[in-house]
């Protein structure tokens, strides 16, 4: 299944996208997706529906963030040997964890603002794993059965804030509008190996990124069974997992930022695709 939240930012419902590309409202089965909704007898009870009896969606409406009240939002990084080395960073020999704010959550093709003063925003297309069952202590060979599905995830990043003004990781990674999901959450089933998907991404029409996500250093299994570890992961939790080489940091011989007015593209096979466009920082 390909599960979506669609309505102005706010007011978001639940939706299922079916097989003829028309969007199904699902407001009258669940509230919302949420990890209840997720869980394995959540979506069992999806799955059972007669999908041609849901009420069609009409037009193309604004699509949000497909997992509404996210308790966690994790990240995996340098999680690709070739992007670790355009880093400029040692290959780690643990997943390197910290986490994005999930005040930065937002739809897949909603706006990314520059942060007020930012000179170093730059892009990482990512697989995100969400989590549907409680996961403590979980083994390697358990870790999958405890995914509800994954997500197309761009986790935007301010380097200067992320490396260079001291501490760890996560000032540089939760920044408002640092994290558009979706534009759908496919469920495990409906992937299958999700370690031989392709990804991409294009500023300004321009492919700079190209990769696969067969060549992660931890893959999905390791990743879950690992941060099971050192926190209970909850319905609902979501963990990005790292992106391939191509980000703006990296470019020779000089590096490229994004800034306002430019715009980027992305996408991982099966997971759909995501438009966004830069623009400066604004109070609200």
């Amino acid at each position: 299944m390909k599960l979506l939240r669609y309505g102005p930012a706010g007011q978001e419902k639940p939706g299922l996208l079916a097989d003829d590309g028309k969007i199904r409202d699902l407001s009258g089965v669940i509230p919302d997706l949420t990890g209840a909704a997720i869980s394995p007898e959540g979506l069992a009870k999806l799955k059972a529906l007669d999908v041609a009896g849901l009420p069609v969606v009409e037009g193309t409406p604004r699509h949000g963030a497909p997992v509404a009240n996210v308790g966690k939002f994790i990240a995996i990084g340098l999680n690709f040997t070739d992007h670790a080395e355009e880093s400029g960073m040692p290959i780690p020999s643990e997943p390197v964890v910290f986490t994005k704010a999930t005040s930065c959550i937002q739809g897949p093709n909603d706006d990314v603002m520059i942060p007020r003063g930012s000179t170093k925003t730059d892009w990482e297309v990512e697989l995100g794993i969400v989590i549907g069952t409680r996961a403590s202590y979980v083994t390697k060979d358990e870790a999958l059965d405890h995914v509800a599905g994954y997500v197309l995830i761009n986790d935007v990043s301010e380097r200067e804030y992320q490396i260079e003004r001291g501490g760890t990781w996560d000032k540089g990674k939760g920044c408002d509008t640092f994290g558009p999901i979706g534009p759908w959450l496919v469920t495990a089933d409906e992937v299958g190996d999700v370690q031989q998907l392709g990804m991409w991404l294009e500023v300004n029409g321009k492919r700079v990124q190209t990769g696969t996500t067969a060549t992660m250093i931890f893959d999905v299994k390791t990743i879950v069974s690992y941060l099971s570890e050192f926190m209970t992961l909850l319905p609902g939790d979501i963990i990005t997992t790292g992106t391939p080489p191509g980000v703006g940091m990296g470019m020779k011989p000089t590096p490229v930022y994004l800034k306002a007015g430019d715009t980027m593209a992305l996408g991982i096979d099966k997971l759909g695709v995501q438009k966004q466009t830069c623009v400066a920082w604004e109070k609200k």
